[in-house]
């Protein structure tokens, strides 16, 4: 088999058993070689025997964690844009939810009308969710290139469920590796705020939804519990930023939403090294 002029390749196609001559190798630019998985099967004066593939550049995984009304929506919605805007792809996304089944999962988790849930169901309907979430949006997501950003992920059991409901941090781990495939995301942005004043500002906003919807469930659960619970969930946050720092990034969500915004984009640019926007965002 004679290869002519300089190989073509494309990231969803694999070739097995192709005769490569070597001049030919040499014309793929540097970058498509570096995308290219080679098996070299035999090797001759002017020729390899080659198996390749070539690989689309995983994305990156970006969450956003904290108590409930520290503005990890808005600034999501905001870094989205910023990345949009630079031309990356992005998928927005959040937990628990995310599919069909996950949002499914949502109502039942977070509707003040779920009453007596034994925290241990409650832990494995989390996971149940995430599970779900993983294969069909979040490892697709990565595997075409995309930066994900998700409202929520394995931190937050272990903050409300490992630390708030005191399961302890094992059993949460333990199940996200044996359910999750030990998915870590790339950088966690950790919405942090006084406890009290950010529950306040959550049951202010449900109260307003519930009140403005017809829907026939609400999203209170969580706000019902108490001022201690809320501190447990703190601490817990606070411990898993001071075990994996090059992962978690604290942010101070007291300020302004364009003050807060401007703190993750410098996160994103010393962790990440990620393309800035094309044009300046002023703060306001």
């Amino acid at each position: 088999m004679e290869w002519m002029g300089t190989p073509k390749v494309s990231a969803a196609h694999e070739i097995s058993a192709t005769a490569l001559p070597l001049d030919a190798l040499r014309k793929v630019p540097r970058r498509a070689i570096a995308l290219l998985r080679m098996t070299v099967l035999s090797r001759g004066p002017q020729l390899l025997l080659v198996s390749f593939r070539c690989m689309s550049r995983r994305g990156k995984f970006i969450t956003f964690e904290g108590l409930d009304g520290t503005g990890k929506s808005t600034q999501m919605r905001k870094l989205a844009a910023v990345l949009r805007e630079a031309g990356h792809k992005v998928v927005e996304t959040r937990e628990p939810g995310g599919t069909a089944t996950g949002e499914k999962i949502r109502k039942v988790a977070l509707d003040s009308g779920t009453a007596g849930l034994a925290p241990l169901a409650e832990m494995a309907l989390m996971f149940a969710s995430r599970a779900q979430h993983i294969a069909e949006v979040i490892e697709p997501g990565l595997a075409a290139g995309a930066i994900v950003l998700c409202d929520r992920f394995t931190d937050s059991t272990e903050a409300y469920q490992g630390s708030g409901r005191r399961l302890g941090s094992e059993a949460v781990r333990e199940l996200h590796r044996v359910l999750c495939g030990n998915l870590q995301p790339d950088l966690t942005i950790l919405m942090d705020s006084n406890p009290q004043a950010s529950v306040n500002r959550a049951r202010r906003r449900n109260q307003r939804v519930s009140k403005s919807s017809s829907r026939s469930h609400d999203e209170n659960r969580f706000e019902q519990e108490t001022r201690s619970f809320f501190g447990r969930v703190r601490d817990g946050y606070l411990a898993i930023a001071k075990r994996e720092p090059g992962r978690v990034a604290i942010v101070d969500a007291r300020g302004t939403p364009g003050q807060t915004h401007q703190k993750i984009l410098e996160i994103l640019s010393s962790k990440l090294a990620l393309a800035g926007p094309k044009r300046t965002h002023h703060v306001r």
